[in-house]
């Protein structure tokens, strides 16, 4: 062993220690690596930054963007609310849908780009769920894992080797070929991880979950009584409301009704407009009404004004998150609203939202609070568009901004554009399937197309992408190149192979397996499969056996990525929203690749005897 290479295992495990330690941060750690190669002369400065040309590091940055694209336009929320609709409130039913569900997309997809996509649905399937991300994001990345195993296109290990096959002038694999190890590995992947989720709760994601506690719709209705009041009535033709602007009607002062809301059908499907004093009405509006004077005679004000009530699902518009918002604000000292009514005010003109409850010292304020007049100290509930609301908090002279309820979160400012977001997503995965068009460059045409459409903008895409992981996988990157300079990847084969060239076919797949996983921990699984499947279909033909069990063992192996965060860029993107350490992935990882070892070990071979 020379000096080079002692020194190159020497770094190896001093920033594996650093990583373990968690004293600095990970993307830290990877830029020393890369000084630490150059200065010492290892590695030129273009070997050592080699990573950041690396076309996998812009397909990564590229499908966060998409991600967030997904999220703007609600897709991502949509996923998430089918799964906590199939789910109900099991989280061993959310655990089981969300790894078959992703595995399944995965099979025909990047899996770091479906792990992606599913990152904030998971966060925000946690939120609702009172758990901790950190219960659920490690079952996402296993399962992206998994699912390179599902099919022949599903992970670049199974091309390469594949590709391997074809040059040594062999059959390749059949498109399903692999998938029995998959599903089985799925069926593990689900069993094992209903039980070790128990042991994913840290300090770090359990403070992850309680900065996400925040008060939600339920609680502001609840606080301020609203329950009962809310409605939707449809504007019939012939109405006496059409073409009228709501100031005009004044409704709230003749039956003490405020209209807080307007749906109104544009392309052939309903979309929420926010009302104004000069917003007129049409035929086929819905409003959404707040109804906060007793004894008003609904039926007789509907058939007076030939409207017609509509089914409200959810308690007080809260199905209506994504369009209506609500806020919680605080009359301040000095205030110009201190002793003046809110009609007074014109607060709607003013603020661009309604007032729809007022405590005072505690109690709900009841009766016409259009003509209350405020006092310090009042609380205000606000209610109207999402962008309007947001613009309460700048408003510091006269009232500030207690609560905006969590479901703000949820909000998708792009809604309008979801179809789009869809076509995106759909054209991105055609154009990955039929191999004609590079992977990164697929996804960049996406990222491009969602900006055409404004699923997304410039400045959401920059900060939508997380930076630590991607300078984390880049400073990882060298290592492979300085292992091949260094000689190491050749004294790691030929060690191999006096060890079990000799022995029977199955002792040869399980050390094929065993060096797979132990350089993917430090390479990317595509450049072990590369480096590996010369030399499985080497040591199958001086074992005079079938190449097939050897080739697919690798290519198994190079997707059993389970260990460490940095083994995959799968499980670094779950790393941050996890609140994961790097012992966590070493502890949950450790036992599960062991398991599928031995089941592929045994498995592979029945499918492809020797």
């Amino acid at each position: 062993m020379n000096k080079e290479l002692v020194w190159v295992i020497s770094l190896l495990v001093i920033a594996i220690l650093l990583f373990i330690s968690g004293k600095l941060r990970m993307d830290v750690v990877a830029l020393l690596v890369i000084v630490a190669f150059v200065l010492s002369g290892t590695l030129t400065l273009q070997e050592a930054t080699m990573g950041f040309s690396d076309p996998n590091v812009i397909l990564i940055a590229a499908l966060f963007v998409i991600g967030e694209g997904l999220v703007r336009t609600g897709v991502a929320l949509k996923m998430g609310e089918w799964l906590i609709k199939m789910a109900g409130s099991s989280e061993t039913k959310m655990l089981v849908l969300l790894m078959v569900t992703v595995a399944g997309l995965g099979a025909f997809m990047s899996s770091t780009g479906v792990v992606a996509i599913f990152i904030p649905v998971v966060i925000g399937v946690a939120t609702k769920m009172k758990t901790s991300p950190g219960r659920l994001m490690m079952p996402l990345s296993f399962a992206g894992l998994i699912s390179g195993m599902m099919t022949l296109v599903a992970t670049p290990p199974n091309l390469v080797v594949n590709s391997e096959l074809l040059r040594e002038g062999l059959q390749g694999f059949g498109f399903f070929d692999v998938t029995p190890v998959g599903l089985v590995a799925l069926v593990l992947g689900i069993g094992y991880m209903l039980v070790a989720r128990f042991w994913l709760v840290t300090p770090d994601n359990q403070d992850v979950a309680k900065k996400r506690v925040r008060r939600t719709f339920r609680d502001l209705i609840r606080d301020y009584k609203l329950s009962g009041r809310a409605r939707r009535l449809a504007v019939r033709p012939g109405s006496p409301l059409i073409g009228r602007p709501l100031d005009d009607l004044q409704l709230r002062q003749r039956f003490g009704i405020n209209v807080v809301g307007l749906e109104r059908w544009r392309k052939f499907r309903r979309v929420m407009v926010p009302v104004t004093g000069t917003t007129e009405f049409y035929s086929r509006d819905v409003l959404l009404i707040d109804m906060s004077a007793a004894g008003i005679d609904l039926r007789e004000f509907c058939s007076e004004n030939l409207l017609e009530p509509m089914i409200l699902r959810g308690e007080y518009f809260s199905d209506r998150a994504q369009d209506v918002g609500m806020a919680e604000v605080l009359v301040i000292p000095d205030s110009a609203l201190q002793g003046k009514t809110l009609r007074e005010i014109a607060f709607r003109s003013r603020f661009g939202v309604s007032v729809i409850g007022v405590r005072r010292r505690g109690q709900v304020m009841e009766g016409a609070l259009n003509d209350l007049a405020l006092e310090l100290g009042d609380c205000l509930l606000a209610i109207g568009d999402w962008k309007k609301i947001t613009q309460l908090q700048q408003q510091k002279r006269d009232l500030i901004v207690l609560n905006i309820p969590a479901e703000v979160d949820d909000v998708a400012p792009a809604n309008s554009q979801a179809p789009h977001a869809i076509f995106c997503l759909a054209l991105m995965v055609a154009m990955m399937l039929t191999n004609e068009i590079p992977n990164p460059i697929a996804a960049v045409i996406a990222c491009l197309l969602m900006g055409k459409f404004r699923c997304i903008d410039m400045d959401s895409a920059y900060k939508a992408i997380h930076w630590p992981s991607i300078i984390l996988i880049v400073g990882m990157m060298p290592f492979a190149l300085a292992l091949q300079k260094t000689g190491g990847v050749k004294l790691i084969v030929d060690g191999l192979m006096d060890l079990a060239g000799g022995r029977s076919p199955h002792v040869m797949l399980l050390c094929l397996f065993v060096l797979c996983a132990t350089i993917g921990l430090f390479i990317s699984n595509t450049a072990t499969a590369v480096l590996m499947a010369p030399i499985g279909v080497a040591a199958a033909q001086q074992m005079g056996v079938s190449p097939y069990p050897f080739t697919l063992i690798i290519a198994v192996a190079a997707s059993a990525a389970f260990m460490t965060p940095v083994s995959s860029p799968v499980n670094t993107l779950v790393l941050g929203p996890g609140g994961y350490r790097f012992s966590d992935f070493v502890k949950i990882g450790v036992p599960f690749t062991l398991l599928i070892m031995v089941v592929s070990v045994l498995l592979v071979p029945v499918l492809f005897p020797f």
